[in-house]
């Protein structure tokens, strides 16, 4: 059975979050991040008012009705960027909305299928931002997918435990205008 893949708006998005908590489990569980109990608290306690941002999109990615991958975010608004960056983006970036990818995972078992690829395509198609930017871990396998994939690094950041990051931003096709 092929994968399906669900858009779900900040109302739908709520039935999926028990799935995706328990992915996230699976996925930040693994080197280097080694999170664990507390850390996946954390993050299920954040998922409902992450939900009510502006802009607030999650795809997710099911086979035989389970999780396999999900990615979401929401519009970071025009003269804001990541509250830890060590530099200054530049000034367009800045001034402009961005669409934020707060989570891109896919299940250890399920990688190497395309179904990221697929996630982050359908999040970001036809959205009104001018760029996307997401913060990822240097040390990680998924920072050289974001390269391949076409993501530039602007900036560097760190997690509130010292955990350093690179932030990356990916220029969005201008939504085409509709003639009526």
């Amino acid at each position: 059975m092929p994968v399906t893949y669900t858009l779900h708006s900040p109302e739908s998005a709520v039935a999926v979050f028990p799935a995706l908590v328990r992915l996230y489990a699976v996925v930040y569980a693994e080197p280097p991040y080694a999170e664990g109990p507390e850390q996946v608290a954390g993050f299920a306690s954040c998922l409902p008012d992450e939900s009510r941002r502006p802009g607030f999109t999650l795809v997710a990615a099911a086979d035989t009705g389970d999780l396999v991958g999900a990615a979401y975010g929401w519009t970071m608004a025009a003269g804001r960027w990541w509250t830890r960056a060590d530099i200054e983006p530049p000034a367009d970036l800045r001034a402009a909305e961005k669409f934020a990818v707060m989570e891109w995972v896919v299940h250890p078992d399920r990688r190497g299928e395309g179904i990221g690829a697929e996630l982050i395509r359908r999040l970001l198609d036809g959205r009104p931002e001018r760029w996307a930017t997401l913060a990822a871990n240097p040390a990680a396998p998924a920072r050289a997918v974001y390269r391949r994939a076409g993501w530039q690094q602007v900036g560097g950041s760190a997690m509130p435990d010292g955990t350093p990051m690179h932030l990356l931003v990916l220029p969005l096709p201008p939504v085409p205008v509709r003639r009526r």
